[in-house]
């Protein structure tokens, strides 16, 4: 087999509402052996994967999928379920999955969930490789399989602490972000609404109460002066410093890094001068220079507070053995580490344990050695520290934790400054004030971790990620999100995504906008290329200022990769039409009505679907619309439209000349077609539908009529305002029409326009990309030559294709039409625009089917076809 296509579907897409896996396989000559060729398979599988069994698969029941294998089906499908299972085996829960054949013999499309990237499409390359062997009778090693899929879940997947805020926010439902697939750099929400974290660390973190937590000394001194009990103590740069301080102090002493963390360096009840230069040495070596202060007797307790409120306690003991009277020292450790709750780093409760050279002192200081019988119920330390990043374990002692000691740990967390901190104190108990016992603060931490608190050892778990997500959500019905509005369709898309973010704007509303041009926030252009995918969309929701998001949705983003985020308030689907067919197995207009009908789908309940009721293919995707739907029609009579304004659902349309809005028995006039400068005075009927569609959403947002009346009223047809959408220029003697039809579709709707602007000849400069079906360039250059007297053709992205097919094929389109249309070919767009302007004369319009806009403007003036005035002002004439 021989995966020919596998990438990750980040949102809904078309073969699923949820993220998914996708993966083209070529089965090769499996295709000629279905399961049930296979002897023994159904047993094999079983052995190799038992949990299999509980695949229901299209049967419905627990050992349906196994049912279906026996009965015969494609290696394709059971590829989908293995690496599905593969998933559930290193801890992800998954369980959607389908495969559906394509259009080429032998090649399957499989698609699966995923948790996690990485893991996800790692489990597909595994699974293919277990499948052939299945099928050919190879030997398998599944465990080595699982272990090179967990190898990759700990790479990837991020730790508890972030994972517990992350799951927080998502059973609220705020959207969540890995902004840095190899870090815990995370957004959670949208744009003006979004709140960013590092692990635990957020984007309201002090960095200057961070500079004090990581300094121990610093803190020392704040706490200190403040009354809170801390440990006596000095900073010593030399160990001659050291043998000092521990004359003031007194032994038995603590030696630390004054910067550092998850206890490495830390050498604790040292006692006498020796066993101080190696721990001086230790803690010197990790980040000089170095603390020497008491040694304060008691247990090892972490306090977390988050938002200025106690939310979890647990005491700590560093990593340990206890004796059974039978067993050596070195054999009590290796069982230890057998437990399957330990794991390495953070990827199980409890870590690994690991001898370092303080271990070793530590284990002579207890007078045993490697090899030891360690008596029965003796526990023998194996490290100073409890950190459980070093194989500690952890007690809740949440419910246990005084008045006192609360109060004094929330005054330490408004002392310090910081949002979520951790606070280690030392004390004989937490059940009693911190006066009436040995007890002192030795440090608090920035950015803690949460595993302690999450999954102790022993006690309740804390579900401390949830604190969080209500510090920086303190709304309980805050999801974090920004209205996003999808627009989608075969023509019309861009312009209509420019006039919803114009009616925003001219509303108030700080926009962020992507699509095929640019991506916009608050009308400055940031980027400029083709930006209507799902890469634009997660730009846009990543700025801290934008309130809302109008994002373009083509059909390549769609398949390629998904929308890019999980729902929006308002999709709107304009038409379906024929363009791009062949591609991504959509061949036929159903398959790529059901793709575009993906937007409305991701709509939300509580949002809204627009549809061109004038289009069978929109009106029959309602069926996917979620939310409300409003329509959008030039039919003011249409049947469909006039049932469902009577059961009281919105839909606009034109009556006598005017945007109208109807519901029930109620019509509110919008605007006079005339009086919106896109419509040309209601000559581009398809530009009148935009601007139906872009009311439609804007009132869907909550936009009033006044609102909707003036942004239509400032919306001009000019390459300043909508570039490269039916930009009209007068420019004296000729007429400059600029537009991107690159399809026979919007070729129509345009050649209304072109037909009824008066003029001698109508002389075009157009192309198309190389990813059309042979006779699509061919209709194309047909439709070129019915509207036009004279057509220049010119080469864009081939797209694959040899150099000058596609011209070729548009200009024997073209020359199949009759009427005596001249057609030539110049294969350099800049030189075909020349051309057009060598022949141009008074009384012509000048059609320029292009791309690059500016450039034709500037030539346009440079040929003195246009006044020399700044550029700003002639865009903004209309």
């Amino acid at each position: 087999m021989n995966i020919l296509e596998h990438r990750a579907l980040r949102g809904p897409n078309y073969y699923s509402r949820y993220q998914a896996i996708y993966m083209r396989l070529d089965i090769g000559e499996l295709e000629a052996r279905p399961s049930d060729t296979v002897p023994g398979i159904v047993q094999r599988i079983t052995a190799l994967l038992p949990s299999l069994y509980e695949h229901r698969c299209s049967v419905g029941r627990a050992g349906g999928f196994l049912e279906r294998i026996e009965r015969g089906t494609w290696a394709g499908h059971v590829v989908e379920h293995v690496a599905i299972e593969l998933q559930n085996l290193i801890g992800f829960s998954v369980g959607y999955g389908k495969t559906v054949d394509s259009y080429d013999p032998g090649i399957y499309n499989v698609v699966y969930r995923y948790r996690d990237e990485a893991c996800g499409l790692a489990a597909g390359v595994e699974a293919v490789d277990i499948v052939a062997r299945l099928f050919n009778g190879d030997e398998i090693d599944i465990s080595s399989a699982v272990t090179r899929l967990k190898h990759v879940r700990d790479e990837h997947m991020l730790g508890p602490s972030t994972a517990s805020i992350v799951d927080a926010a998502t059973r609220r439902g705020i959207p969540c972000a890995r902004l840095d697939e190899n870090s815990s750099y995370i957004q959670l929400g949208h744009g003006c609404r979004q709140q960013r974290i590092q692990a635990t660390v957020t984007g309201r973190t002090s960095l200057l109460s961070y500079g004090i937590a990581d300094d121990k000394h610093w803190t020392k001194q704040v706490l200190g002066e403040a009354g809170i009990p801390v440990p006596k103590g000095h900073i010593c740069h030399s160990i001659e410093e050291a043998l000092e301080a521990v004359l003031d102090i007194g032994f038995p002493v603590v030696v630390k890094p004054v910067i550092g963390n998850h206890g490495r360096g830390v050498s604790t009840d040292i006692g006498d001068d020796e066993t101080l230069r190696e721990a001086f040495n230790i803690a010197s070596q990790q980040n000089p220079p170095v603390i020497v202060e008491r040694f304060v007797k008691g247990e090892d307790h972490r306090l977390l507070v988050v938002d200025g409120k106690l939310v979890a306690a647990a005491r700590r003991r560093p990593a340990h053995v206890v004796g059974d009277g039978q067993t050596t020292l070195n054999a009590l450790i290796d069982e230890e580490n057998k437990d399957p709750r330990r794991g390495i780093g953070h990827e199980n409760l409890l870590t690994q344990i690991h001898l370092d050279e303080q271990s070793y002192r530590l284990i002579a200081q207890q007078n045993v050695t490697m090899e030891s019988v360690v008596p029965e119920g003796e526990v023998i330390y194996l490290k100073s520290t409890a950190n459980l990043s070093t194989g500690g374990t952890a007690t809740d002692v949440t419910e246990d934790v005084h008045p006192e000691v609360k109060y004094t740990a929330e005054r330490i967390a408004r002392l310090v400054g910081l949002d979520i901190i951790g606070i280690d104190l030392l004390a004989e108990t937490v059940s009693r004030p911190l006066d009436e016992q040995s007890a002192a603060v030795v440090e608090v931490n920035a950015g803690p971790g949460f595993r302690m608190h999450l999954s102790p050892t022993h006690g309740t778990g804390r579900d401390v990620g949830q604190h969080v997500i209500e510090m920086l959500f303190p709304d309980t019905q805050e999801s974090g999100r920004i209205p996003i509005v999808a627009v989608t369709g075969t023509n019309g898309k861009t312009t209509t995504v420019r006039l919803i973010s114009h009616l925003l704007r001219q509303a108030g509303r700080s926009v962020g906008t992507a699509c095929t041009g640019a991506i916009e926030i608050d009308n400055h252009t940031i980027m400029r290329g083709d930006y209507s995918g799902p890469q634009a969309a997660a730009a846009v929701l990543r700025e801290p200022t934008v309130e809302y998001a109008v994002l373009e949705v083509a059909r390549g983003g769609i398949m390629r990769r998904g929308l890019g985020f999980d729902e929006c308030q308002v999709g709107v689907l304009l038409n379906i039409a024929s363009d791009h067919l062949g591609e991504n197995d959509i061949h036929t207009l159903d398959e790529l009505a059901r793709c575009k009908a993906v937007v409305i789908d991701a709509v939300r309940e509580q949002g809204t679907a627009v549809l061109n009721a004038d289009d069978p293919r929109v009106l029959a995707s309602k069926e996917w619309a979620r939310g409300d739907v409003i329509y959008f029609t030039l039919d003011p009579d249409a049947e469909p439209v006039r049932e469902h304004v009577q059961s009281h659902g919105v839909a606009f349309t034109v009556q006598d000349g005017r945007i109208v809005m109807r519901q029930g028995n109620v019509e509110a006039t919008i605007i006079p077609v005339v009086d919106a400068p896109i419509t040309f005075e209601g000559l581009a009927r398809f530009n009148v539908a935009n601007a139906l569609a872009a009311s439609a959403a804007a009132y869907a947002l909550g936009l009033s009529i006044a609102d909707i009346q003036l942004g239509l009223q400032t919306f001009h047809p000019t390459p300043g305002q909508n570039p490269g959408r039916t930009n009209f220029i007068d420019a004296g003697d000729i007429k400059v029409l600029i537009d991107y039809g690159h399809n026979v579709p919007a070729l129509q709707a345009l050649s209304e326009l072109v037909s009824r602007i008066p003029a001698h000849r109508r002389i075009s400069v157009a192309s198309a990309p190389g990813n059309r079906r042979d006779e699509d360039l061919f209709s194309l250059g047909a439709q070129l030559a019915s509207m036009h007297d004279i057509v220049f053709l010119y080469e864009t992205d081939p797209r694959g294709r040899p150099g000058g097919e596609t011209v070729n094929l548009l200009r024997a389109g073209a020359e199949s039409v009759p009427g005596g249309c001249q057609v030539e070919v110049v294969m350099e767009e800049r030189h075909a625009i020349d051309k057009a302007f060598d022949v141009v004369r008074e009384g012509d319009l000048l059609v320029l089917l292009i791309e690059d806009v500016e450039g034709a403007t500037e030539r346009l003036r440079g040929r003195r076809f246009l006044p020399d005035i700044p550029a700003e002002a002639a865009e903004s004439q209309p």
